[in-house]
């Protein structure tokens, strides 16, 4: 059994800068994840493999950026009942949006859920997928409210500002 409790997975090796985010914001709450490049077109069996034991190998959330079609969402939701992250990608010329309708226009019952295009999307996957973690694991639940108090604190507010009245 794996120690990773998230799987970031990426259709190619060039995905891996914006994906990378989701790394990130993980380590900040001190979660183990892991990586994989399979692509729903170019290894199906590798994607089918991956999705299938996901959840027996202690993978608790999967995280998939894809541009263009972007079906590995998708199709790795449709393996598993894991909760699944798709990060659209600008991959092409549309710069993301193909990829954005592409994951969120998932037929009922296989859902996935999405965020925005590219690495602010990527980022908002690791934070997500925390928030999943952190029903079930109190010390990930301290991780997320400590992270809001820290970003909530960065705010500058004008002096004699009083956003309480």
């Amino acid at each position: 059994m794996s120690a990773a409790r998230v799987g970031i997975v990426m259709g190619s090796p060039s995905d891996l800068p914006v994906m990378r985010a989701c790394g990130e914001v993980l380590d900040g709450y001190g979660i183990a994840w892991e990586t994989a490049v399979i692509s729903a077109h170019r290894s199906p069996d590798a994607v089918r493999a991956y999705g299938r034991q996901a959840e027996a190998r202690g993978l608790r959330v999967l995280i998939a950026g894809a541009g263009a079609a972007a079906h590995l969402p998708g199709v790795l939701a449709s393996l598993t009942t894991l909760p699944v992250i798709g990060v659209p990608l600008a991959a092409t010329p549309l710069q993301g949006v193909d990829s954005l309708l592409s994951i969120v226009q998932m037929p009922p019952g296989i859902p996935v859920a999405t965020v925005a295009v590219g690495d602010m999307g990527a980022r908002n996957a690791g934070h997500l997928a925390a928030q999943i973690l952190a029903l079930g694991d109190p010390d990930v639940a301290r991780a997320v409210r400590e992270q809001r108090q820290a970003m909530s604190a960065r705010i500058q507010l004008p002096d004699g500002f009083d956003p309480a009245s």
